[in-house]
């Protein structure tokens, strides 16, 4: 293509830095291997053959789909194009990210965002996601993470329910009417291990917080879940989780390196969200409830954050 476009190796050598003589064993080799002159050659002129001419408008057009496909990946990298997928857990997409993807596609009208909520670890490269959020320690060491935030957990009951049962110590709390997941569970709490038998057994937390919210009994939630309740008075703290009740929530993706537009746009709308920050004034002080729980009118001590932890 040189040769043809320059009108000569001569020329064409000069603009891809090889010498002539190797330009011309090149284009040799090139000929044998085709079983075609492509090249008709004079001591004044080198012009190409019917079939270099054919060859060279052929390889003309393949160098304008590479150029196209070199810019596309380029604006890829530079510019927020194309499909983003991201995987994130049923409860932490419903009251978290809907908002976030929202407003992202209206900032970047050209990317297509496919969203799967799902309570599963996805397998980011094998399904194809460009990110997942992910609760709990990491398991994958060859996945690139970065910690949002850590939350916790912590034992709720309503007003109501507390003005008939004032808050026991931790290791009573089994005492109280509660509400759980499973027909047995076994709640830490002040560094010891309540067995439990909840009076009612529900397999969503969205129901145990609704159960919660109507009196039926304590119930062990996640920040996430019940934080609007308590900021509103509706729920009181009585105790926090111990160590086991930390829940880091980690945004992952494949690779550090090289991420395309969409991703580290995304990313940079993730992390500016004033949710995901942890409230300074949430640590500690959880357990005062529980140590003036004689009064009727026990309030919420501990204000929690509504995006911070999830189960």
């Amino acid at each position: 293509m040189a040769v043809v476009r320059e009108g000569g190796f001569t020329p064409a050598a000069r603009r891809l830095g090889l010498s002539k003589q190797r330009l011309s064993q090149r284009i040799a080799r090139l000929e044998d291997k085709l079983g075609v002159r492509l090249l008709e050659r004079t001591t004044r002129t080198v012009r190409p053959t019917e079939a270099g001419l054919a060859y060279f408008q052929r390889c003309q057009a393949i160098e304008g789909q590479i150029s196209e496909a070199n810019d596309e990946a380029r604006e890829r990298h530079t510019s927020p194009v194309g499909t983003l997928r991201v995987s994130a857990p049923v409860l932490f997409g419903r009251r978290f990210l809907a908002p976030v993807v929202t407003e992202f596609m209206a900032r970047h009208p050209r990317v297509r965002v496919e969203l799967l909520l799902a309570d599963r670890q996805v397998d980011l490269v094998g399904e194809g996601f460009d990110l997942a959020i992910r609760v709990g320690p990491l398991d994958d060491s060859s996945l690139t993470s970065r910690l949002l935030t850590t939350g916790r957990v912590v034992f709720v009951a309503s007003p109501a329910l507390l003005a008939r049962h004032p808050p026991p110590p931790p290791g009573a709390l089994g005492a109280l009417p509660c509400v759980g997941m499973s027909a047995h569970e076994t709640w830490s709490m002040g560094g010891r291990l309540v067995r439990v038998e909840p009076t009612l057994v529900v397999n969503d937390l969205e129901l145990v917080l609704a159960a919660t919210l109507a009196g039926v009994g304590v119930a062990r939630l996640p920040t996430l879940v019940c934080g609007e309740a308590v900021r509103a008075g509706q729920l009181c703290v009585i105790h926090q989780d111990g160590a086991d009740g930390q829940r880091p929530l980690h945004l992952v993706t494949s690779s550090r390196r090289l991420l395309p537009a969409r991703v580290r746009a995304f990313v940079e709308l993730l992390l500016s969200r004033a949710e995901l920050r942890l409230d300074e004034d949430d640590e500690g002080g959880a357990e005062t409830a529980a140590q003036q729980g004689h009064s009727q009118n026990t309030k919420a001590v501990v204000s929690v954050s509504a995006a911070t932890s999830m189960a």
